[in-house]
């Protein structure tokens, strides 16, 4: 009975865990053990995508002060292709249960809204619009010679530091 007691108690004190798994980000992560070397295909995927993203000019700092300053339809047009692509490939995968690359079930949680994305929302687009960077193409932007975007790599780090030191007091 004692030891009940004691599991009662630890479960108890770790109802943290139950609260935060819901908002948790990796909801989709591998079950697989696997080499490390199994990890090359994501670093070709994401040299090829940097290559994708300086070909077609979104990395160019004039280029999205012309999306902020509505002077040009490029970058909206290559957002609003994304957003299609990704529409059509959400539904593609709900409806042929396709699996992952390692053969296991993807699974795509729903996920509520709620007012701290729209606040988040804000200061990424400010950012962006001050910097010229989102986070993706950030190692794209450093690697074809604007180390300037050194200082908004280590602002995105702090950043996001930031938030995993404030997140119980901010809204969600």
């Amino acid at each position: 009975m004692n030891t009940d007691i004691k599991t009662f108690k630890a479960a108890e004190l770790n109802t943290d865990f139950e609260v935060r798994s819901q908002n948790a980000i990796c909801v989709n992560s591998s079950q697989l053990d696997k080499p490390l070397l199994s990890n090359l295909k994501f670093t070709f995927a994401g040299i090829l995508f940097g290559i994708i993203l300086i070909k077609s000019e979104v990395i160019s700092w004039f280029r999205i002060q012309e999306m902020f300053r509505l002077q040009s339809f490029h970058m909206f047009g290559v957002i609003g292709s994304a957003i299609v692509v990704g529409i059509i490939s959400v539904f593609i995968i709900k409806k042929f249960k396709i699996r992952s690359i390692d053969g296991e079930p993807i699974h795509l949680e729903p996920k509520k809204f709620n007012k701290g994305q729209v606040y988040g929302g804000l200061l990424f687009g400010f950012g962006w619009a001050l910097t010229g960077a989102c986070p993706g193409p950030l190692f794209a932007q450093i690697g074809t010679g604007a180390t300037v975007i050194i200082v908004t790599l280590f602002s995105a780090i702090i950043g996001t530091w930031v938030y995993g030191y404030l997140r119980e007091k901010l809204p969600h």
